[in-house]
């Protein structure tokens, strides 16, 4: 039966390629990071051949359709169709950026946390689909891309221009790889924009501001959900994007003496599995939301499902930002990742080591071997830390330990 576009687009990656057939030779073949390339099997001297003939969607059907009608003109007249492209069936249609710049998202997606891989993609969503995702790849030069960086740049965001400058090189040298193109282009523009001035993240770290942005949450007006992730922040030292993607099958809360999360290592930014000891205030804190969010799979589910059915998707990124500007906080006073510097300032200034601290905080350690030991070591010692760093936060707050 022949192929129909409602077929090829429903067509899913599966672990191996696997081909969908239209007839006269034709053939789509998918690939299991979900690209669909078109085909075209022929016999010429009693041989039998494969054509490549672009890839779908760039490449319609209808199109598809009518290279073949013309390599089969070729092939009548004795000539083998791969050595004699003629007329209009010369050269099939280059895919576009975006269709491109999507398979290669599809094939690099696995390796990469969640938070890291919705950033890239809305990254190239916001700042160049719009202006370039319907050009042809293959005819996409540096004077091209120059233009959407510079749109980047006229807002002030430098380092997100340099970001998606990145991202486009590493599209184009996989389309390079494919086939799809000759070069990179946006290599050429590394020099060509202004450079990005890296500022650290605003964060509290002196304990009369720490107090006072302690006593803002427990003050903060808004949703149960949002006020637990401003509460937990602090007490399990994660970042932004584990803490929203948290699930609640990941939590041992019914171990008395011993509350863990466990952070797979596809959530965690250096992809190895990690460990946050709770403290009895980072579990209270928990055991308060479960009635509002432990019927669902996220701990902190997206503002517009989190009061009906369990939602699919994790509260927005912005949501802890937004909680702390209604609190009065700037951008350049406290932001999301502001609650780990906090944590490393107080803690080795209380005398706590240093090591200990980057381990909690699940950096990447320069000596392997010693990165093994201390995880297969130190679960205990680093749940003193969070437990004394709770401790010590309620201290700031001016409460006891048992009082939130």
């Amino acid at each position: 039966m022949p192929l129909s576009d409602a077929k090829v687009r429903a067509a899913k990656p599966q672990d191996k390629p696997y081909k969908l057939f239209d007839g006269q030779g034709l053939y789509i073949e998918i690939s299991p990071a979900g690209g669909k390339l078109w085909r075209w099997k022929y016999y010429f001297q009693g041989k039998e051949k494969r054509l490549a003939l672009g890839r779908y969607p760039a490449v319609s059907i209808a199109a598809a359709r009518g290279l073949v009608k013309g390599h089969q003109e070729v092939l009548g007249r004795g000539m083998d169709p791969a050595e004699e492209r003629v007329g209009a069936y010369s050269a099939p249609a280059s895919p576009h950026l975006e269709d491109v710049a999507r398979e290669w998202f599809d094939k690099f997606r696995p390796k990469w946390t969640q938070g890291h891989a919705e950033t890239i993609l809305a990254r190239l969503a916001n700042n160049v689909f719009p202006y370039l995702g319907n050009s042809p790849i293959s005819t996409i030069a540096a004077p091209d891309l120059l233009p959407v960086l510079r749109r980047i740049e006229a807002r002030g965001a430098m380092e997100t221009a340099h970001r998606v400058r990145g991202i486009l090189s590493q599209v184009f040298c996989y389309a390079v790889a494919c086939g799809y193109c000759d070069r990179d282009p946006a290599a050429d523009l590394r020099n060509a924009l202004a450079p990005a001035v890296v500022k650290p993240m605003a964060a509290f770290t002196t304990a009369k501001d720490v107090a006072g942005l302690l006593r803002a949450i427990d003050d903060f007006r808004g949703t149960p959900v949002v006020r637990a992730a401003l509460q937990l922040a602090p007490l399990t030292m994660v970042r932004p994007g584990e803490l929203r993607h948290a699930e609640w099958t990941e939590f041992a809360l019914d171990t008395a003496e011993a509350p863990t999360w466990s952070i797979p290592a596809g959530k965690m930014k250096m992809r190895r599995d990690h460990i946050v000891p709770l403290s009895r205030q980072a579990v209270a804190v928990l055991q308060d939301l479960q009635p509002w969010t432990g019927h669902g799979r996220y701990v902190f589910p997206s503002a517009r499902t989190a009061s009906g059915s369990p939602s699919e998707r994790p509260m927005s990124e912005n949501a802890v930002l937004a909680a702390l500007r209604r609190m009065g906080f700037s951008r350049d006073e406290m932001t999301g990742h502001g609650f780990r510097a906090m944590a490393t300032t107080l803690l080795v200034e209380a005398g706590w080591e240093a090591d200990l601290v980057d381990l909690q905080l699940a950096h990447a350690p320069a000596n392997k071997v010693k990165a093994a030991y201390n995880r297969a070591n130190r679960l205990e010692d680093r749940r003193r830390l969070l437990q004394a760093w709770a401790d010590m936060l309620d201290g700031l707050r001016g409460r006891n330990c048992e009082g939130r």
